[in-house]
Parts: C-alpha cells; structure tokens; sequence
C-alpha cells in the first residue's frame, strides 16, 4: 500500500509539472475562438541558445541576428493558425514551452501595441474616462491592448486625421501577430495586465476609435524608449 501511495503522488507530481502552454492554448482556441500556433521559441541549450548578446539569448530561427527572439512565428508558418483542438494538442505535445501565438485580424482580435511606459499611461487615462477595456497584454517593454477586429482601410481613416503617429505604437490586425500569456519574448514573460474575465466565453473586446486617440496622445508625450522592434 505504501508503494502505491508512493506511485500516486509521482504521478501526481508530475501531472503539476505539465508546462501551462498547452492548456492557455486550447483555452484560446476552443473556449473563445482565437486561432493560435506555436511561436519558434529560444534555441536549444549547448546550442545557439548559449551564445548571447548583452544578455539576449538567440532565436531558434535560422537568422542569427533575429530582433524578436523566439517571440514570432516560424514553422509553422502564420497562416497556419488554428482552432482545431487536435492540432493545438498535437503542437503543444511535441513543443511543450512553445510560446502561444495569437493570429491577428479576420474575426481573430486584433491589437494595439506601445512602450509599457506609455501603456500604463494610457490605460490610465481610458480608465479615467470611463472606457471599458477589454485584455491587456505585458512584458517589462510592451503593453498591447486587445480590441475587436478592423480593417486596415478603417485603420488608415483614424490614423489620417492625427497629425503624428510614433513609430513605437504598432498595429496588430490582418496578417499580424501577437504573443499571449504564458509564452516567453526572449528573456522576458508574457502576461496579463488585464486578465479577460474568469469563466467568460469569450472576452469582451473594445473597438479601436474607442482607444486609438489615448495610445496615440501618450505614445506621443512619452520618451520614446520603445521604437525598436521587440516584445
């Protein structure tokens, strides 16, 4: 009986251990609808993944000068998103700490995304409005708004009528992509600065004119320490 007891709480053990990724996934994916596929992820260790720059560990992806390590698609390729919860399982089973990639655009929601100085400072400001935000999505660089999905053409009417736009605020719809919790961007974690409501079908999502004004306004007045391109 003893070693039975024994056997159990391995297992037990070992059921705990099981890398999250796969269970953020199917969540995405069949629960709220939201195609997703495995991101490349951080070369292998006693691989490239030894070798750093100031500290930045190297993409598994062939190109050694990669500016977003391990935090893009590869293989597969974007297009290949799903919701299909026999091939999320099937990913996530091969590649368990793959990050979880979230396809933009299409019914998928797209995003908006700015330095994370920038960020807090908008999401302040929309709070003291009162507009209603959906998903907010963090690393110690960026913060990416989730809003429901848009064209590109009904983008460029409201960025037509700002007098700038900065570089460091990046539009995430059709043919983007955007990493999700709990996926790693390089060295740095994934998570929610605003995590979508517990037991919701599918998380409430706000249209873009209703944010894009206040991501621009403090992308704007904020140093920008976030042009360059990394999550």
């Amino acid at each position: 009986m003893r070693e039975i007891l024994g056997r159990r709480r391995r297992l037990r053990f070992r059921r705990e251990r099981r890398p999250a990724h796969v269970d953020a996934a199917l969540l995405y994916a069949t629960e709220w609808r939201w195609p997703v596929l495995p991101g490349v992820g951080l070369a292998a260790a006693g691989g490239r993944g030894e070798r750093q720059r100031g500290g930045a560990c190297a993409c598994a992806c062939p190109d050694p000068e990669c500016v977003v390590p391990g935090a893009h698609p590869f293989d597969p390729e974007l297009f290949a998103a799903t919701t299909d919860p026999r091939m999320v399982r099937w990913w996530w089973t091969n590649r368990p700490d793959a990050p979880v990639v979230l396809a933009t655009g299409g019914r998928a929601p797209c995003a908006l995304s700015l330095p994370a100085v920038a960020g807090a400072r908008a999401v302040a400001a929309l709070d003291a409005m009162g507009v209603r935000l959906g998903p907010v999505v963090a690393t110690p660089t960026r913060w990416s708004l989730l809003v429901a999905p848009y064209t590109l053409e009904r983008l460029g009417e409201l960025l037509y009528a700002k007098d700038r736009v900065p570089s460091s605020l990046r539009f995430h719809g059709e043919g983007g992509y955007l990493l999700l919790p709990p996926s790693a961007a390089g060295t740095d974690q994934v998570r929610w600065e605003r995590a979508p409501l517990a037991g919701s079908a599918s998380p409430w999502l706000p249209d873009v004119e209703a944010v894009v004004d206040a991501l621009v306004e403090a992308s704007t007045s904020t140093p920008d320490g976030g042009s360059r391109l990394r999550y």
